[in-house]
């Protein structure tokens, strides 16, 4: 094994990456086996603690079947993890390459975003219409300072994103902002066109103020896609729950 001794801080965090790396990347495959504690610690130069908490970690991940006194084994990563391991990867880009890591998250909170718009303005009571339509001038207030105007629009979207009434768009943003993967790892200025497009946050907010659920999703697509570069899917077409 090609693992490499770490070093005396944060151990058990470098068994982990170094771990999750080799199974994301595939040096080790569904089903394979990992070395017991012991092997492991002598490989990484430390102690079975340190080994033990990593796998403890990756088992949480999705990534290992751990099994009392049998073989700890590889987990098919495609159907066992969640976003949890997206976030970690995000400081990984040499098992999948970040840029590709958050363009995927980007399009995630695209997909979602539009429908959550979209369910906002249906089912959303008046106090939090009214709260969007506040937090959008306060965006605009803030123009043009990409930094403050970031913090403002995580906070926009979370009133969309509760107004939909959907838990599990909720949970979802909250990984996705909380790990700071499709919105606090991607630079501010990357998203200027969706950030500095006071118009259509302006049109956003009077379409969930409204209740105009089509117009909110079509506002939706067009701010968050924005800072994709690849060609973005068509309104009529978007991710629906």
């Amino acid at each position: 094994m090609a693992f490499v001794p770490v070093p005396r801080s944060s151990v058990s965090d470098h068994v982990f990456a170094q771990l999750r790396d080799a199974i994301v990347s595939g040096r080790y495959r569904p089903d394979d086996p990992l070395p017991g504690e012991r092997e492991l610690a002598a490989a990484f130069a430390v102690n079975r603690h340190a080994v033990r908490e990593a796998l403890r970690r990756l088992q949480q991940l999705g990534l290992l079947r751990v099994s009392q006194g049998g073989a700890t084994r590889v987990l098919d990563w495609r159907e066992h993890a969640g976003l949890d391991l997206a976030l970690s990867l995000a400081q990984s880009g040499d098992v999948l390459p970040v840029d590709n890591l958050v363009r995927d998250m980007l399009e995630m909170r695209a997909c979602i975003g539009v429908d959550a718009a979209r369910l906002c303005a249906e089912r959303a009571d008046a106090t939090l219409r009214r709260t969007v339509v506040r937090t959008v001038e306060e965006i605009a207030a803030l123009a043009p300072d990409l930094h403050n105007m970031d913090e403002a629009n995580i906070a926009l979207w979370r009133h969309v994103v509760n107004g939909s009434g959907n838990t599990a768009y909720l949970l979802a943003f909250n990984s996705l902002v909380a790990g700071a993967v499709a919105v606090g790892e991607v630079p501010p200025e990357r998203r200027a066109a969706e950030l500095l497009d006071v118009a259509g946050h302006r049109r956003l907010a009077e379409a969930i103020a409204d209740g105009r659920g089509t117009d909110a999703a079509r506002e939706a697509h067009a701010l968050l896609t924005a800072a994709l570069t690849t060609p973005t899917t068509p309104p009529e077409r978007e991710c629906r729950a």
